[in-house]
C-alpha cells in the first residue's frame, strides 16, 4: 500500500514534479514522432502509413505508462478521453488510453480513515466502516459501512483528498502533453471536446449534485418495482464523501443471467432501454455513462417478485435542451414510422445538421433509420433482416449484430467530415442508447421497443 499512499501524496503535493515528467515524456514522445516521419521520407504511400500508424501506437503507448504511473484525477481524465476521443484522437491514442485500468489499488486504511474523520467528524462514531474497499477507482474508492443505532447497510464513496483541486492543472497537463507529443491536430472540435472533458470532471467530484441527482431520480422511480435506486443517507454526507444505502445485486455480465429463463432477461431488456426513452422524452436529463459497472440486478423468483435494475451511479448526469430534445425526438419518431422522408426533415433546428449540405442529409438520415431498426415493425420496414422481429414485434439483439451493423454503414454512406466530429450532445444520447442496446445483448434479450415508444408518439 505504501507505494499507493507516495502517489497520492505526490498527487495532491507535487504538481510541478508532475509537471516535469510529463512535459519530459512528451517531449521525448514527440522527437520520435518527428523522427520516425523523418525516416519515412522516401517510402511509399502504404508503407508510410503503416510506419506512422506503428510509431504512433509505440509514443501513444509510452505516454499512457507515464501517466498511470501518476493516478488520480489525470488517470480518469484519460480514461474519458479513451471514451470520448475517437472523435477527434487518432486511433492509436485512444486505444492506448483505453488501457489505462479504473480497478486502480485502493488507498490505505491509515491514510483514508484520518481523511473520513476530517469529513464526518463525530458522526463518523455512529457508523462501523469496513476498512477493506469494494471499489477503487481513480477518483474516489468505496467503502460498506453499518450504521450503529439500527444495524442499516451503507456504503460510503470517499473522495481522494486533492483530487477535485487537481482537475484543471491535470487537464491542461493533458492538453499541453498532447500539444508536445505533435501526435495530435489541434482542433476547435478537439477544444470544444476538452472543454466538455473538463466540464465532466468537475461534476464527477461534486458529490452535492449527485446527492441531489440520485434523490431526483428516486423519487421518479419509487413506485416502479422494476427499478432501485439507493437512498441518499445526508446525515454522514460532506464534500468528499457520499453516503447511500447498501443495495445488493448481481452484475449484468454475471453468468447467473444467462441461466434465467428468457421471458426474464426480455423484461430486463425493456427496462433498460425504457430509462433511456423515459430520460429524452420525459425528464431531459440523462445518466450518460454506459458503464456496466454502473449496473447490478437483484434476482427476483420468477412469479411475485420480479428481477429489478439496480441504478448505482449518477455523477454522470447532463441536461438537455428543449431545441436538442426535440430533435431528438423527432429523430426517433421517424425511426418509429422508418421513413426516410421524415428522418430527413428531423435533422433540421440544430446547428449540426443545419450547416450539412443537403446531399449529404439521406445518407446520414439512413444511418440513422438503421440505429433505430428496433423501433420500427416488419409492416413498415422491408429492409429488416431476417429472424430479427417475431410476430410479436420483439426484436433479437444479439442476433441482430446492430452496433456492427450502423458502424458499417455510417462509414460507408456517411461523408466522414459529417460524421467524425459529431455534436457532443448527441454523442451522449447515441452512447446511452448504445449502452442500452449492448446491455441487451449481453443478457440476450428479445424486446418489444415499439410498445415502450408507443405511448410517446403523439
Amino acid at each position: 500500500m505504501s507505494d499507493r499512499d507516495d502517489k497520492l501524496k505526490q498527487l495532491k503535493t507535487s504538481s510541478i514534479d508532475r509537471r516535469l515528467s510529463i512535459a519530459k515524456a512528451s517531449l521525448l514522445a514527440g522527437t520520435r514522432w518527428a523522427a520516425s516521419n523523418a525516416t519515412s521520407l522516401f517510402l511509399s504511400d502504404e508503407d508510410k502509413d503503416k510506419k506512422r500508424k506503428k510509431a504512433m501506437k509505440e509514443q501513444a503507448d509510452y505516454l499512457v505508462s507515464e501517466i498511470g504511473k501518476l493516478k488520480g484525477s489525470i488517470v480518469k481524465i484519460g480514461q474519458m478521453m479513451a471514451l470520448y476521443g475517437e472523435h477527434f484522437l487518432p486511433e492509436e491514442i485512444t486505444q492506448a488510453l483505453n488501457t489505462l485500468n479504473n480497478q486502480t489499488v485502493a488507498l490505505a486504511w491509515s491514510a483514508i480513515e484520518p481523511h473520513l474523520r476530517a469529513q464526518l467528524g463525530d458522526r463518523l462514531n455512529d457508523l462501523i466502516v469496513d476498512p477493506e474497499p469494494i471499489g477503487t477507482a481513480s477518483l474516489a474508492q468505496v467503502h460498506r459501512a453499518r450504521r450503529i443505532s439500527d444495524n442499516l447497510e451503507l456504503v460510503l464513496k470517499i473522495q481522494y483528498p486533492g483530487v477535485a483541486d487537481a482537475i484543471d492543472s491535470d487537464m491542461n497537463l493533458f492538453k499541453n502533453m498532447l500539444k508536445l507529443t505533435r501526435m495530435v491536430p489541434q482542433t476547435r472540435e478537439f477544444d470544444q471536446w476538452f472543454e466538455e472533458v473538463r466540464e465532466m470532471m468537475h461534476r464527477e467530484v461534486d458529490y452535492a449534485v449527485e446527492a441531489a441527482t440520485t434523490q431526483r431520480f428516486a423519487e421518479r422511480l419509487a413506485h416502479d418495482p422494476r427499478y432501485i435506486v439507493p437512498r441518499i443517507v445526508d446525515d454522514y454526507c460532506s464534500a468528499q464523501v457520499l453516503c447511500m444505502t447498501y443495495e445488493h445485486g448481481v452484475p449484468i455480465n454475471s453468468p447467473v443471467m444467462l441461466s434465467l429463463p428468457q421471458q426474464r432477461r426480455n423484461l430486463l431488456g425493456e427496462a433498460s432501454l425504457e430509462i433511456a426513452v423515459r430520460e429524452i422524452f420525459e425528464w431531459g436529463e440523462m445518466q450518460t455513462d454506459p458503464n456496466f459497472g454502473n449496473y447490478l440486478v437483484r434476482l427476483g423468483n420468477g412469479s411475485d417478485q420480479p428481477d429489478r435494475i439496480v441504478l448505482l451511479d449518477f455523477g454522470a448526469i447532463r441536461q438537455f435542451d428543449q431545441q436538442l430534445l426535440s430533435v431528438a425526438k423527432k429523430l426517433i419518431v421517424a425511426g418509429y414510422a422508418h421513413n426516410l422522408a421524415d428522418m430527413v426533415n428531423a435533422m433540421t433546428g440544430f446547428s449540426f445538421f443545419d450547416a450539412m449540405p443537403d446531399h449529404i442529409k439521406p445518407d446520414m438520415a439512413k444511418v440513422f433509420l438503421l440505429a433505430t431498426e428496433a423501433f420500427s415493425c416488419p409492416s413498415n420496414n422491408p429492409d429488416l433482416p431476417a429472424d430479427v422481429m417475431d410476430e410479436h414485434n420483439r426484436y433479437d439483439w444479439k442476433k441482430s449484430h446492430l452496433h456492427h451493423r450502423v458502424i458499417q454503414r455510417a462509414s460507408k454512406s456517411m461523408a466522414s467530415r459529417y460524421f467524425s466530429v459529431p455534436p457532443k450532445e448527441f454523442m451522449f444520447i447515441s452512447r446511452k442508447f448504445i449502452g442500452a442496446y449492448t446491455f441487451m445483448t449481453v443478457i440476450d434479450a428479445k424486446t418489444n421497443v415499439r410498445r415502450m415508444i408507443t405511448p410517446f408518439i403523439s
